[in-house]
């Protein structure tokens, strides 16, 4: 039996057609991402196994793709790397690794490179993936944090969502709600991972796993489902934190948490952000390294989120020994791909063809002038593929169509010699004769007419 040539399940090859959309993507989101100072990073595919354990909570330490020792620890199944997780622990690495002056104490970088996790694939979600992070490193006002929610918003923008969500929630707010719903402290990082499936999976699951992996009791699951029951539509997200805050003021002083949120919200008002902005006292982020206010961005018609982030003040810590305050956000490229490509968002405009003209000869004594044009209109700006065997004309032309190409540069021995060339332009179905140094302006100007 022949060995199959299908990529491993959650992996995928990426045609032309794919790379082209991501690339679309992606400059965006950097061109994004620039205006508001953010730099550009990049770190190792491998990570040390050290590094990544015990940074994602025990659900996520098991998605890790572990890299075997070499030698004879193949037989034991020892392992000392692993597969990037996720951008932002190795970011805490780099941070710790090049203090100032090699890094500035106010850091802000974005990085655009594929993470590995060992999960069970699904519509949208992949073993090999894409991660568009953004983060700020150094300080602890909410001015970053509503930077990040304006990047983030500017972006999906300018991607063409105009219908997404940036939620709103703080890991302090949900610590304190955990605990007067009688949940221990020991429990609460349990309780918040099941929280994160919410929108996938719903309350009543949610509910049944608190019970069952969480611990939780009767008496504290009646006050879970009410505090993170999903709002009604139409129904103020910040008037639920407001009364929320009148709760706490009952029984002892409000969470500074509440006013944290508060000022996110009105440093987001002249901003993008704003108007997308909701406070969603269900969002958890199940990573074990928020500290303080987290975000996810939704849009309609997906179970899940596009992306997600927040603060993690003491990330940087762990490696370095010293606090230094971070906040950051992750846009999910491969979920962003899939909806904008379900909901033809891509403009036409962007180039399906590996080429605006292809140049065709009769026979191999045309192969030195074919490559001469080609070098011309290259020079003009044009893309060029040179048709490399002397086939039938007709098959040569069947050729480019098939593939998109818009023009054939015909070079016969009449053409040759008399230095001119026969420009066809196979959607309107039409040639002109033109010479050769004038073939590059005749294409260009076809192709501003085809918009």
């Amino acid at each position: 039996m022949a060995a199959s040539t299908a990529p491993p399940s959650g992996m995928r090859d990426f045609l032309p057609e794919d790379v082209r959309r991501r690339e679309y993507v992606i400059g965006i989101i950097k061109r994004v991402y620039e205006r508001y100072g953010f730099e550009p990073l990049e770190t190792p595919a491998l990570e040390n196994l050290e590094t990544l354990l015990g940074k994602y909570g025990e659900e996520g330490d098991k998605l890790i793709f572990k890299i075997l020792k070499r030698g004879v620890h193949e037989i034991t199944g020892e392992a000392d790397l692993a597969l990037r997780y996720d951008l932002t622990v190795p970011l805490a690495r780099v941070v710790a690794e090049y203090q100032p002056p090699k890094l500035p104490r106010l850091f802000k970088r974005y990085q655009i490179q594929p993470v590995w996790r060992a999960d069970r694939p699904a519509r949208g979600r992949f073993r090999e993936f894409y991660q568009c992070d953004v983060d700020s490193l150094g300080s602890t006002s909410p001015i970053v944090e509503a930077e990040l929610c304006a990047a983030v918003a500017d972006a999906m923008r300018a991607l063409g969502f105009p219908d997404f969500i940036l939620r709103l929630n703080h890991r302090g707010l949900l610590a304190e709600v955990l605990t007067i719903c009688g949940v221990p402290a020991d429990r609460h990082a349990e309780v918040l991972v099941i929280l994160d499936k919410l929108d996938k999976v719903g309350l009543q699951r949610v509910s049944d796993e608190w019970v069952s992996k969480g611990g939780v009791t009767a008496a504290a699951l009646e006050g879970l489902r009410r505090a993170f029951e999903p709002l009604p539509p139409n129904v103020d997200s910040w008037a639920k934190l407001e009364q929320i805050g009148d709760i706490f003021k009952k029984i002892g002083p409000e969470p500074s948490s509440i006013e944290t949120l508060r000022q996110i919200r009105r440093l987001t008002e002249r901003t993008a952000a704003f108007d997308h902005l909701t406070f969603d006292s269900s969002v958890a982020r199940g990573l074990g390294y928020y500290t303080g206010a987290i975000m996810e961005v939704n849009v309609a018609d997906l179970a899940g989120s596009l992306g997600g982030g927040g603060r993690y003040d003491n990330l940087v810590g762990i490696f370095l020994g010293q606090q230094i305050p971070a906040c950051g956000f992750s846009l999910g490229l491969e979920r962003i791909l899939v909806v904008m490509t379900e909901r033809g968002m891509f403009p036409p405009s962007l180039a399906t063809s590996p080429a605006d003209v292809m140049v065709a000869t009769f026979d191999a004594a045309g192969a030195g002038p074919a490559m001469r044009l080609a070098g011309v209109m290259r020079e003009a700006g044009l893309r060029v593929m040179v048709y490399p065997d002397p086939d039938r004309i007709g098959k040569q032309i069947k050729y480019a169509d098939g593939r998109g190409i818009p023009f054939v540069a015909i070079l016969g021995e009449d053409e040759i010699n008399a230095g001119t060339v026969t420009v066809k332009n196979l959607a309107a179905k039409t040639q002109q004769t033109c010479r050769q140094d004038g073939a590059a302006a005749a294409i260009l100007e076809g192709l501003s007419t085809r918009g």
